[in-house]
């Protein structure tokens, strides 16, 4: 069941810090594909700099190093760096599908303090199921799981097209968004029962996202109500 559009409210402010989050990761993404290929059975102790796995490992969190207090910016620079185009193309286009509603919800300030808090918290979630891996993480995931764990509290029964096989059709937000974070869960509880990563996925990372979107959305509610029942100003923020 993979996303390909949903439903703005009337309205809706023209996303763009969602833009330019995009922006900055397809072009980190172009950069990288310029960079030489390395070995890739190399550890990051043994990789060159200046290739794809340098720059991977250099920007990546690494959770052994973060344990002891090395590299902290990479709880930052990772969000912005993928390992494939298939690993970009699915976490853009649901960035694309989701991240609009919920800067219109947050305002631009609010969204972007968001998305980065909950791009670290993820990262964190990771490094505590696994904090003796020496193997890099990267990837916009985390981050847009806070966006789907908001979205849910914001927007559950939006309307939301989704692609199953060859054909397209309709499901509310809560179905697709809750299918996508049970199989989260259940392979995070797999990851956290074996001590590793499951087929290469940071699960836990986006199980912490999407817990961290949800609590933080939660609370915004809660303090302001839903975005619907608010005044609609183009580039308003409540950071």
């Amino acid at each position: 069941m993979f996303p390909i559009g949903d439903q703005n409210r009337r309205g809706h402010i023209l996303p763009i810090v969602n833009y330019l989050l995009i922006g900055i990761n397809v072009l980190v993404f172009l950069y990288q594909t310029q960079l030489p290929s390395g070995n890739e059975l190399q550890t990051c102790a043994a990789v060159a700099p200046g290739t794809v796995q340098g720059f991977v490992c250099q920007y990546g969190v690494i959770p052994a190093e973060i344990i002891r207090g090395q590299d902290l910016f990479t709880l930052l620079t990772s969000m912005f760096v993928h390992g494939g185009w298939a690993h970009l193309f699915g976490n853009m286009i649901f960035l694309w599908v989701f991240g609009d509603n919920i800067e219109d919800a947050f305002g631009h300030l609010g969204y972007l303090a968001f998305y980065i808090v909950a791009g670290l918290l993820a990262s964190l979630a990771h490094i505590v199921l696994d904090p003796g891996s020496p193997i890099p993480a990267v990837g916009a995931s985390g981050a847009i799981s806070g966006v789907l764990g908001a979205y849910i509290v914001f927007f559950h029964m939006n309307p939301i097209r989704v692609l199953i096989g060859y054909f397209v059709t309709v499901v509310p937000a809560w179905m697709m968004i809750g299918l996508w974070a049970l199989t989260q869960f259940i392979n995070a509880a797999g990851a956290l029962a074996l001590t590793t990563e499951t087929g290469g996925v940071a699960y836990a990372a986006h199980a912490g996202g999407f817990l961290a979107g949800v609590i933080i959305a939660l609370v915004v509610r809660t303090t302001l109500g839903q975005p619907e029942q608010r005044p609609t100003t183009r580039g308003r923020s409540f950071a």
